[in-house]
């Protein structure tokens, strides 16, 4: 039997904005999603910003595309990346790229790839603007890779980015979208739903590995495990009184 092959995957990472300090947990991340099989990083490595990549370079096989910048205000990398990027997906060789920046210059780009029906996922800081966030298929902040979330053996920070608290909205919109005659539902259609609605949505930002662990922080759901069989939820009662009592 042929050998299933992972996605391949093309990373490509903008060194002005992004931080060295995310490397091990950036490709942590992006082996669950695939072979990450081109590496690029661009940028002038002769600035003191980007000089801290030239440390990690060697130790996870990415290939410095130096740009220098000639003139102020005109930034090389960007366009070198987005010329790099066309002429990669028009190869048809791969499954996905993965675009870390910060920087909303690359909304277009994201759209571009994913209306060639190919997946884009995102990583970058918190305050990426959100019209780059949501062109991707998938965002994932780097302030939680940063943070060792990345990694399964460590536990999350004291101080997650937000509370569980902040999750139960958008669990509640999800929830109502799913909702069946006795108001439970399977925990695995949620996450397919959550990803869907909102490409930034992530158990690590309110500090939880899983989302089963979220749903049971916030406090305002129930959870039901009977008989080994799926994880499901519904909204409590005294949260589906309020709600109501709202309206």
């Amino acid at each position: 039997m042929a050998e299933t092959r992972s996605p391949r995957l093309a990373v490509l990472i903008d060194a002005e904005n992004a931080s060295a300090k995310i490397v091990n947990g950036l490709f942590e991340e992006i082996a669950k999603i695939g072979e990450a099989s081109v590496r690029r990083i661009y940028g002038d490595f002769s600035s003191l910003q980007a000089k801290a990549w030239v440390n990690v370079l060697a130790k996870h096989a990415i290939i410095p595309q130096q740009q220098f910048a000639y003139t102020q205000g005109k930034n090389a990398s960007d366009i070198a990346l987005v010329i790099d990027a066309m002429d990669l997906l028009h190869s048809g060789r791969f499954d996905g790229f993965c675009l870390v920046s910060s920087d909303s210059d690359f909304t277009r780009l994201a759209s571009r790839i994913r209306e060639q029906g190919v997946d884009v996922f995102g990583f970058g800081e918190q305050k990426t603007p959100e019209s780059f966030r949501q062109a991707c298929r998938r965002f994932i902040y780097t302030e939680n890779l940063h943070s060792g979330l990345a990694d399964s053996d460590q536990k999350p920070p004291a101080t997650p980015l937000q509370p569980p608290s902040a999750a139960i909205p958008i669990l509640r919109r999800v929830i109502a979208q799913l909702e069946t005659e006795d108001g439970w539902v399977q925990l695995g259609p949620v996450g397919q739903q959550l990803a869907n609605l909102a490409s930034d949505f992530d158990p690590r930002t309110y500090g939880c590995k899983k989302l089963s662990d979220l749903v049971r922080q916030t406090n305002a759901f129930e959870v039901n495990h009977a008989g080994g069989g799926p994880v499901r939820i519904r909204l409590k009662v005294e949260h589906a009184t309020k709600k109501k009592t709202k309206a």
